[in-house]
Formats: structure tokens, sequence, C-alpha cells
């Protein structure tokens, strides 16, 4: 007797997403469109930045996967190390010394079919602005001040506002932004010009653990001690005039060597290689379970920026899973007069002004203080610092007027990339400027920010 039974279909992998967007609902966005054409152009036309390939990033790659993206594109700089593996689910022992980026992105292609990511195994400042512009949202899974704010003030430099100072919907570029540490949480949206921005909120992070110099040069007592002073006091002392890099690994490994040497003339133990670098890069400790459910807060807020098929976080989620679990949302206000996500800073200039005289003004001009600048306008490099191929094919622009420069017109949007210096330190920084040329176009004096 032949079988008429009929197979049992499987169920599509895409089921749960289709209920999201296939329907109507109440909690939905305003522009939402139910219908099979928003799941076609989430797989075609959306593509994302994933940030960072460590313990968040894995798990984001993998949720933004599986949640129906198919072009995202990933950017590390850093190797994989044995450490890593237990919490970074992507590696594998044999990965050990590849870059975070590449393996992350291979692995997750061979696990989910139809999905294409691109790894950039490089710095995030290796990449010009509108390698940035490229994306629809960006997903930030780093455990670096420093890189949350350079990430934050390059998508902020795309905004632009009309003639009242409202932001110009289309040159909005939503990020969702996690972070963990140990049980700890956050999940946020920021969407520049509307949600407050990186910057606005930077009071939330707590300042890094600083030892007296006295400490450290005369009564050590512990490895972290031993360790900040061959960071802090014997680098100065060997390199004169040479700045320490905490992403190279030679600097790296020599600050170690003198913590060891250190810590074994004052009988100090445990200085390891991995706490060099958590003490001298303030690494946070991650533990896998925390990153999967921030993560998963993440993917959601982007889906819903992509497909309006729910209302976004409003707009900070913290997790505390560290005493039974405790969620919270909390709306923060942005500040109306950032620097990164406001209007941008005005400078009035003479048209006369050269490129030169522009960029010594940065150094000088008390809100800005930017040294070492790189200054381009719409996408065009007027000079670039480095690298040296570029700063040799600039180098000429430096005598011309920027009035020239930006097409003789009357005021525009200029971004620059410097050093300014936060907490005694160096750091890099990006920002937007809005430049006024006296007397064009009817362009009304007002008090001067710079002058010829």
């Amino acid at each position: 007797m032949a079988d008429t039974s009929v197979p049992l279909q499987q169920p599509s992998r895409s089921r749960d997403l289709d209920k999201l967007l296939l329907r109507p609902g109440n909690l939905v966005g305003p522009t939402f469109e139910p219908g099979e054409q928003l799941s076609k152009d989430l797989d075609e036309y959306v593509r994302i930045l994933v940030v960072g390939a460590g313990g968040l990033g894995c798990e984001l790659l993998k949720d933004l996967a599986l949640s129906g993206f198919r072009n995202l594109e990933v950017i590390d700089m850093d190797r994989i190390e044995v450490t890593n593996l237990n919490r970074q689910f992507l590696f594998r022992l044999e990965d050990v010394g590849k870059p975070k980026a590449e393996v992350a992105a291979k692995r997750v292609m061979e696990r989910i079919s139809g999905v294409d990511i691109v790894p950039h195994f490089c710095r995030i400042e290796d990449k010009n602005i509108e390698f940035y512009n490229e994306f629809a949202i960006i997903a930030l899974g780093l455990d670096s001040i420093e890189a949350r704010s350079y990430i934050n003030t390059v998508a902020c430099s795309f905004l632009e506002y009309d003639s009242d100072d409202n932001p110009r919907e289309e040159t909005i570029k939503p990020m969702v932004d996690g972070g963990t540490e140990g049980f700890k949480g956050h999940a946020r949206v920021i969407m520049p010009g509307i949600t407050p921005c990186f910057e606005c909120t930077i009071w939330l992070f707590p300042p890094q653990v600083k030892f007296p110099l006295c400490t450290l040069a005369e009564t050590p007592r512990t490895a972290a001690h031993c360790i900040e002073y061959a960071h802090l006091i014997k680098w100065d002392e060997v390199h004169r005039g040479v700045p320490f890099d905490p992403d190279n690994p030679k600097n790296m490994k020599w600050v170690y060597d003198e913590a060891v040497k250190r810590a074994e003339l004052f009988g100090i133990p445990g200085v390891t290689y991995s706490f060099t670098q958590g003490v001298v890069k303030n690494i946070i400790p991650a533990i896998a379970s925390t990153n999967a459910i921030i993560s998963a807060a993440c993917a959601l807020e982007t889906l819903k920026i992509a497909t309006g098929c729910s209302k976004t976080l409003s707009n900070y989620l913290t997790y505390n899973g560290s005493e039974g679990l405790h969620t919270k949302v909390t709306e923060f206000e942005r500040d109306k007069d950032c620097l990164v996500c406001g209007p941008g800073i005005r400078i009035e200039l003479d048209p006369s002004i050269t490129l030169q005289k522009f960029m010594d003004l940065l150094e000088e001009h008390p809100k800005l203080q930017l040294s070492k600048a790189s200054v381009t306008h719409r996408g065009k490099n007027l000079y670039m610092q480095a690298p040296p191929v570029l700063e040799e094919m600039t180098r000429p622009n430096l005598s011309l007027s920027l009035f020239n420069l930006m097409g003789k017109l009357p005021k525009d949007i200029v971004h620059v990339n410097g050093m300014t210096s936060k907490n005694d330190q160096k750091t890099s920084c990006l920002r937007k400027l809005r430049v006024v040329f006296k007397g064009v176009d009817g362009v009304a004096d007002m008090d001067t920010a710079g002058g010829a």
C-alpha cells in the first residue's frame, strides 16, 4: 500500500520575524508599513555595521544575522587570545592569533545561510568618515569609553540642522550601544539630534582609578602598582618623546616585562600579561550570559529602528543580574549645547584666511583646542595628517584660502579630526564646525569665534 501521508513542513526560519513585519499592531512606529516588501528591503538594502568583535560583538553578529539582516560588516583591530575563548563563543583554540573580525564573520556565515558579513581588521580611526555614512545603523559592542566617544562623534558629524536648528531627519545616523561589566549591563538607543548622544551622558561612566605617583615610584603594594609604574613612569624614562600605544603588542609586552621586574624586586605576585592589558587599557570583566542578554536587547532595538515594527527604547536600559534580576529604563534628556550632537561650533572667519591659519585657530579656540588637525569638507580632504602620501598630496592646500577650498560658499559644515586633551591624556576626537565667512552674500557680522 502506497504511503499517502503528507510530509510535515519545517517551520520557516523567519516565522517569528514574520509575525512582527507582516501584521499591524498597537505599538508600531509611525512609519511602519507591514508587508512582504518590508522583509525584502531588510534583506537587500539595510546595511548594519557592528563595531567590535569581542564578547558582545560576537553575540551581536549572531543575533542580527538571525533577525533578518543579511548585509552586515564588522570592524575590530584585535587578534584572538586564549583568554577570549571562555566567553567569545565564535572562536576556537586553533583561531588564537587570528583577527577577531575575520574569524567572527566566517563563523556566522558558516552557520547562517544567506548572510553576507564583510570583516575589517583595522582601527576604527583608520576608516575615513564617509565609510561610516554607508550604513543605516551602527551597533556598538565596545569595552572602551574612548572608542565609543570616537564613533559617537563620527555618527553625529553627519547630522545637519535646518535654519531653525531642528535636525534634518535624513541626516540622522542611528546608533545602538551595548555595554557589560560582570553581571551588569546597559543597552541604549542614540538618535543624534533627538536623543542624548554619548557625550551628553558621559557623566554616567565613572572616572578611571588613578594611583598616586609617589606610591608607584616608592612603595608599590599590588601588581597594578607595578604595571602602572612601568606604564606611566618607566616608559617615559626609557622612551623619551615616544608616546605609548596600548594597541601596539610590542609596547604592551615591554610594559609587561618591566612590570614583572618591578614585582620581583618588591616580592609582589600577580603580574600576568592579560592582567597588564586589563590595567593599562582599563579592560572591564565580562560574563557570557550578560553579553547574551544585552546583545538581545541591542539586536531588538536595531530591528525596531530599521523596520518601525515597534517603538524604540526611550532611551537607556540598565540590567543588573548580580542580586536577583533587575531591569530599568531611564529617559535621559539631550544637552542642547552639546559640542558633539549639537548644531556645531560656529566660527566666523575672514574670507582671506588660509587653511594653515584656520588650523592654528583650532588650537587656540577655548572650546576646541585641537592639535594635529585633519580637515575635510563634503567628503573632500582639504588636509590630512596621515598617511604620509595623503599628507604630501594635501600639503599645498595649507597656503590656500579656506574660502576658495570650500568652493566659495558663504557658510558650510567642516569636519575636523585631531587630538585634544582630556583628563590629562591626549585623545583623538572629531568635531563639526559651522564655518561662516564675514561679508559674503550678506552674512551679518556677529560675535566672532575666530578671526583672520
